[in-house]
C-alpha cells in the first residue's frame, strides 16, 4: 500500500474526545478506546497540506465558500456514486446531527410521531425527543445474521399518522448497505403515505469491497422530491473535528425552509478551514480512500476470525460498509451492567455498549475497526481473555 495504516499515532493529550476521556467516562486511563466513530489514521496528505497552507495565512477571518468547493462535492458524488447533483441543491451545516435536529423541527409537528428504525445511531432518539416529538420505532428484523426492514410495521406507523422518517443509510450500528430494491420498496411506502425522508448517509463512501451504496434520493426524481439527504466528508476522511457537513435537497420548498432556519440560527457562515480541507479531500482523496477500504476490510476479516476462534459465544454481523462491527454478545449471558464491567474493569477496553442504540440492542457491542491492526489485535485479546476468565467466576 502507498499509505501506511499500520502506523501508531499517539493521540493522548491532544484534546481527543476519543482518547482523553477514558478516566472520566470509563473509570481508568488504561482503557483502549474503540468506541466513538473517528479513525486512528491520519487524513489524506492532500488534506493535511491544505490545512497547513490555510493555517499559515495567520489571519483567520470571516470566510466564504468558493465555486470550486461546491464543484468538488458535485464531482465526487458523480464519480463515486453516479449521483448528479446541482450546486444549488446543497447547503452547508456544522454537522449531521445538527441537520437531523433541524429537519425534525422543520418537517414535523410538535407532539407528532417520527419514525426511526432501531437499533440505530443514538442521536436519532435525541433529536426526536428533544424537539418535542415522539419516537415511532420500526424495529429492524434480524434474519440470517443481517438486518432487514419490517415493511408491514412501517406501513402501520405511516397509516397511524407518522409523516417523517429518519433513515440511516448505510446503517449504523449494523453496517447494512440497503440495496436498490429495499430502498425502492421503502420509497413506495413513503410516496403512498406522504412521508418525508431525512436520509443520514454520512457513511456512504465507506462501502466495503463487493458492496455499493445507493443514495436514496438518486433512485428517482419523485423520491428526491420528498428527501433531504445529510452528508459529510468527516467519516470518509477522518475530519470530524473541523465540523464539515452539508445537506442535499432538490425540492425548493424543503431547501428554502432549511436555509431560512440555518440563517435564523446564524449557522450559515463558513468555517475558515472547511472549504480547503473538503476540496482537497474530494479532489485528491480517491486513492487514499480506496486503500483505506481495503485495510478496513482486512480488519473486518481479522476481527471475525479472531472472535470466532477465541470467543465463539459471540455472533458477529458482517458489515457491508462503515468501519463498525456489531457483536451479538447475548451468548455471554451478561446484562448491560455486566457487559460494562467486563469491558471497563476486566478487559480495560471501551467498545460502544448496545443499549444506547435502542432496547432491541441490549446485549450487543459495537467496535470501531478504524485503527491500526495491532491496536485491534490488542483490544480483542484483552476482551476475549477477560471474557473467558469472567465466565469462570
Amino acid at each position: 500500500m502507498k499509505f501506511n495504516f499500520d502506523r501508531i499515532i499517539d493521540r493522548r493529550n491532544t484534546h481527543s474526545y476519543k482518547w482523553d476521556q477514558s478516566g472520566k467516562l470509563f473509570g481508568s486511563e488504561d482503557i483502549m478506546p474503540l468506541w466513538v466513530a473517528d479513525m486512528d489514521f491520519e487524513s489524506p496528505p492532500a488534506v493535511k497540506e491544505a490545512l497547513v497552507r490555510r493555517a499559515e495565512l495567520g489571519i483567520y477571518g470571516y470566510s466564504i465558500k468558493s465555486n470550486t468547493y461546491v464543484e468538488a462535492i458535485v464531482r465526487w458524488f458523480e464519480r463515486r456514486h453516479h449521483w448528479t447533483l446541482r450546486p444549488e441543491w446543497t447547503t452547508d451545516s456544522p454537522g449531521i446531527v445538527t441537520s437531523l435536529s433541524l429537519a425534525v423541527e422543520l418537517y414535523s409537528e410538535p407532539g407528532s410521531q417520527v419514525i426511526l428504525q432501531s437499533p440505530v445511531y443514538y442521536p436519532f432518539y435525541d433529536v426526536i425527543r428533544m424537539n418535542g416529538r415522539e419516537v415511532a420505532k420500526n424495529p429492524l428484523i434480524l434474519r440470517d445474521g443481517r438486518y432487514e426492514m419490517d415493511y408491514a410495521h412501517l406501513e402501520e406507523l405511516m397509516r397511524g399518522g407518522a409523516k417523517l422518517l429518519l433513515l440511516c443509510s448505510p446503517h449504523n450500528p449494523g453496517g447494512r448497505i440497503w440495496d436498490r430494491e429495499e430502498l425502492l420498496r421503502l420509497g413506495e411506502l413513503c410516496l403512498r403515505h406522504g412521508v418525508t425522508v431525512i436520509s443520514d448517509e454520512i457513511h456512504c463512501d465507506l462501502a466495503l469491497p463487493g458492496h455499493t451504496h445507493v443514495p436514496f434520493a438518486s433512485l428517482s426524481e419523485e423520491l428526491a422530491n420528498i428527501t433531504l439527504t445529510c452528508l459529510a466528508p468527516t467519516k470518509t476522511f477522518n475530519l470530524p473535528g473541523i465540523q464539515s457537513s452539508f445537506i442535499v435537497a432538490s425540492n425548493p420548498d424543503i431547501k428554502r425552509k432549511f436555509d431560512m432556519r440555518m440563517k435564523t440560527l446564524s449557522l450559515h457562515m463558513t468555517n475558515f478551514f472547511v472549504p480547503d480541507a473538503v476540496q482537497a479531500a474530494y479532489n485528491e482523496g480517491d486513492e487514499w480512500l480506496d486503500e483505506l477500504l481495503q485495510y478496513i476490510d482486512g480488519n473486518v476479516e481479522y476481527a471475525i476470525r479472531y472472535l470466532s476462534e477465541h470467543l465463539p459465544q459471540i455472533e458477529v454481523m458482517r458489515p457491508d460498509g462503515t468501519y463498525l462491527l456489531w457483536l451479538d454478545c447475548r451468548g455471554l449471558r451478561l446484562d448491560v451492567k455486566g457487559l460494562k464491567k467486563l469491558m471497563f474493569e476486566e478487559a480495560r477496553v471501551a467498545f460502544s455498549e448496545g443499549s444506547v442504540f435502542g432496547t432491541e440492542a441490549e446485549g450487543y457491542l459495537r467496535i470501531n475497526l478504524a485503527c491500526p491492526r495491532s491496536l485491534l489485535q490488542e483490544a480483542l485479546e484483552r476482551f476475549c481473555t477477560a471474557a473467558a476468565a469472567y465466565a469462570v467466576k
